[in-house]
């Protein structure tokens, strides 16, 4: 119910950022591959930040993940029953469908649109770009915290908690950032 009403309220805001992102990037909307619950591959849904031509985040991106503005299609993935608003953040194939053992209890769980992993990575674009190897970065280092998160989440999992997490997201996202 909650992102249909979303979806109505800011349907004008998502349509304007698509025609925007158009203009600035070749294509406003960007469509990938992402692995949902029970390693199910779905197409996540968000605004293109990258520029077509020269493959670089346009100044109207840079605002747009700053403000997690891109994202907002998402509702839509939430509203077809492939996301949450809470829950680990969906992945590229290669991820969190190659886990093994106990962390695949992850994939137990719809991918959110918020989750605490998120919001401690919530720079993560600048904290890789500031790194020798990024991807090994990544590997190493940021994915299994991440796994460790959300491992902790799937275990400490409530309703209340759930609030928790979206007041926190919402408010490092608009408040902490202006």
């Amino acid at each position: 119910m909650l992102s249909i009403f979303l979806l109505l309220f800011l349907s004008w805001l998502i349509v304007l950022l698509l025609l925007i992102a158009t203009f600035d990037t070749g294509n406003g909307l960007f469509l990938q591959k992402r692995i949902g619950q029970y390693g199910l591959p779905f197409t996540i849904f968000k605004i293109r930040t990258l520029n077509l031509y020269n493959n670089r985040i346009s100044t109207l991106g840079q605002l747009l993940r700053r403000y997690k503005l891109d994202e907002l299609p998402q509702l839509l993935n939430i509203l077809l029953g492939e996301m949450s608003f809470v829950g680990p953040r969906p992945d590229l194939p290669g991820y969190y469908d190659a886990l093994q053992g106990e962390a695949r209890n992850i994939l137990e769980l719809k991918p959110g649109l918020f989750s605490i992993a998120a919001l401690k990575y919530i720079d993560e674009a600048s904290l890789l770009r500031n790194q020798k190897h990024p991807l090994k970065y990544n590997d190493e280092i940021i994915f299994p915290d991440k796994v460790k998160m959300n491992l902790e989440y799937y275990y400490n999992r409530s309703f209340i908690g759930d609030i928790k997490i979206l007041f926190k997201c919402v408010k490092s996202i608009f408040i902490s950032r202006i």
